[in-house]
């Protein structure tokens, strides 16, 4: 639905009160935002920036192998925002498996089931119809109009009871394996009220991300005995659903650095691990998460240890992995796990890991949700750790600081790239990374002839689809954040990251709040950066355009930008005398003149050859990218 029409004069009328310097472009909702002082041009967050919360009681019940789960909760909603609200939206993601969803790509017919089905709703307490204003099969949004405006500042209540079935698990969620369920977006949520968007109204998409608000959560799964669940939060009644000897072994993994292995999938089978009733109830709670998730099974192996993650404090987080036996790689996942929280918490980003728990499942989506990663078996330990790092990190970016996935997918995607090669480097050496990156990262977009290649990485996501969405998301983005730390040095970058995360830490930043911390926490103007990288078509394709002799015997080369993207690079220069020197240049070589540069060689010898070296920045046409003087 459209935003509150106060919500509207509020920001026009501040619109025409003030004037904003428009130093990087702003579509005009988000000019409307700056303008009306919601937020700043100095990168905080302002007295009037608001965003809502919802308490969730939720309990859900499954019985492998029945596909389908059936669920109740109640939502206690508080609208923190400016205006009343007469219409709530609803976000119902799995809806996306309706046949009549909307999509960008076929699927197979695993991927279909039936929408999301409503048995029933209540407002304040009070069961009515299920009335959403739209009619429409598949929607993964829908509204419904409330019997009165909920005002600034209220609280009200939302009831729904609902079941649905799983679909094959080779995507995000659903069913591993006959016995095996991961149990994700599973539940009804007031979709995101922001400043800039109004109700997130985005149509969800198979190979497109989330937009979550920070909530509250308790969450019940029910299971039959000798299935064991893991999920987002801490486990509060251990003690009732897991017999005596299992449930020591798990509180010792809590203080312990080393692996304990929990159970087995024979201890399992034999009735030995969960409590022997029927049907046992896992009682899950986490505060301020944008989501939660889930796995069960009866047959996964289980292990767990845990790693001070605040050294400041002593503050540990478990660590646990839960996977079949033919998964032979992931009996060092939670070794992988603890090297991951150690590069986050003390490296890169440097921000103590915030939550008590991290755990990985074996399914096949290799998928992050707070303390949750659905990951694939891979072929070698060292993928294995690759892949298990990404999603790891994901904690930061879009968890953290609650980013807007369905729009702006390079402030989390991007990020946690660029982290990604951090860890690597630092864990298996700079040619692994350097290898795995362009590889995976590069080579796709800067070899690509497709025309949407090129389109500004700042274009909304849910804007695009094909090739063009993925290399802006993933590779093109860490570049610019690589390139970033370049220009600024370790030190500076970590510190103005770091910063900026304090900032937004359990928010919603966009990319101009991004951009702006960034200058401020440096101190510098960095618009020309970001306009080049972020709001700019382009690539990185350099060239020797000249190379000048002086008369005192140095030299000056002059490189060309016909890409237009400020990267480093090295200047390799060979001399005469057989012996080399290598020159860094950071991207603020760029600053002055993004289409041509000049570097000066001032030792005083005969030069015979010069390459451009990009490194990981790879360029689009190396075949300019040398000079011989023979």
């Amino acid at each position: 639905m459209k935003k509150s029409v106060l919500f509207f004069a509020v920001a026009l009328f501040a619109c025409s009160t003030s004037v904003l310097a428009q130093d990087l472009y702003m579509p005009r909702n988000v000019k409307a935002v700056y303008a009306a002082g919601f937020r700043s041009k100095d990168g905080k967050p302002t007295a009037k920036y608001f965003q809502n919360k919802s308490k969730h009681d939720i309990k859900i019940s499954v019985s492998p192998p029945d596909k389908t789960v059936t669920g109740s909760e109640t939502i206690e909603f508080t609208n923190n925002g400016p205006v009343p609200q007469s219409v709530v939206v609803f976000r119902f993601e799995l809806n996306v498996h309706a046949p009549e969803a909307m999509r960008e790509q076929p699927v197979g017919p695993d991927q279909f089931a039936p929408p999301v089905q409503i048995d029933e709703f209540s407002e304040g307490g009070k069961v009515t119809d299920w009335k959403p204003l739209i009619r429409a099969a598949g929607m993964t949004y829908n509204a419904v109009r409330l019997q009165k405006p909920i005002a600034p500042g209220e609280t009200r209540s939302f009831g729904f009871k609902w079941h649905y079935q799983l679909v094959n698990g080779t995507g995000r969620e659903g069913t591993v394996d006959p016995t095996s369920f991961y149990l994700a977006y599973f539940y009804p949520r007031v979709a995101v009220f922001d400043d800039v968007g109004g109700w997130d109204q985005t149509p969800h998409m198979l190979s497109h991300e989330f937009y979550g608000e920070f909530n509250d959560y308790n969450v019940e799964v029910t299971v039959p005995k000798n299935f064991l669940v893991w999920g987002t939060g801490n486990l509060v009644n251990i003690d009732e659903v897991l017999q005596p000897k299992y449930a020591d072994r798990l509180k010792k993994s809590f203080t312990s650095d080393d692996v304990v292995n929990i159970s087995t999938p024979e201890e399992l089978k034999s009735g030995k691990v969960t409590a022997q009733k029927d049907q046992v109830t896992w009682k899950w709670k986490a505060d301020y998460v944008p989501d939660v998730a889930y796995g069960l099974s009866d047959h996964y192996k289980w292990d767990a240890s845990s790693i001070v993650v605040d050294k400041s404090t002593g503050r540990r987080a478990s660590t646990q992995a839960a996977y079949d036996e033919p998964s032979k790689n992931f009996a060092n996942m939670v070794q992988y796990i603890r090297n991951s929280l150690e590069f986050a918490s003390n490296n890169t980003p440097g921000v103590p890991y915030p939550y008590p728990k991290m755990t990985i499942f074996r399914g096949f989506a290799d998928m992050e949700y707070p303390m949750m990663a659905n990951d694939s078996e891979m072929g070698s330990p060292q993928m294995q750790e690759f892949v298990a790092a990404h999603e790891i990190l994901h904690t930061y970016f879009p968890f953290y600081m609650g980013i807007n996935e369905r729009r702006y997918s390079f402030m989390e995607e991007g990020w946690t790239t660029a982290f990604e090669y951090i860890y690597n480097s630092e864990q298996f050496g700079k040619e692994f990374a350097d290898r795995m990156f362009k590889v995976f990262r590069v080579q796709g977009w800067i070899a690509s002839d497709d025309p949407g290649a090129d389109i500004p990485i700042m274009t909304p996501e849910d804007s695009m689809i094909g090739e063009g969405y993925s290399n802006n998301k993933y590779g093109r983005a860490a570049l610019g954040y690589l390139a970033l730390r370049d220009l600024l040095g370790e030190k500076e970058f970590g510190n103005a990251l770091r910063e900026f995360m304090v900032r937004w830490n359990g928010k919603h930043p966009t990319p101009w709040d991004m951009f702006y911390s960034f200058n401020s926490a440096t101190g510098k103007n960095m618009n020309w950066f970001w306009n080049a990288w972020f709001f700019s078509t382009g690539y990185i394709d350099y060239a020797v355009a000249k190379v000048v002799l002086n008369d005192d015997g140095s030299h000056k080369v002059e490189i060309g930008n016909l890409g237009g993207f400020p990267a480093p690079f090295d200047l390799k220069v060979t001399f005469k005398d057989g012996s080399t020197k290598t020159f860094h240049q950071t991207p603020a070589v760029w600053e002055n003149d993004l289409l041509e540069a000049s570097v000066s060689i001032s030792d005083k010898k005969e030069v015979t050859a010069i390459e451009i070296d990009g490194g990981i920045w790879m360029d689009a046409n190396p075949e300019d990218n040398s000079w011989s003087g023979q």
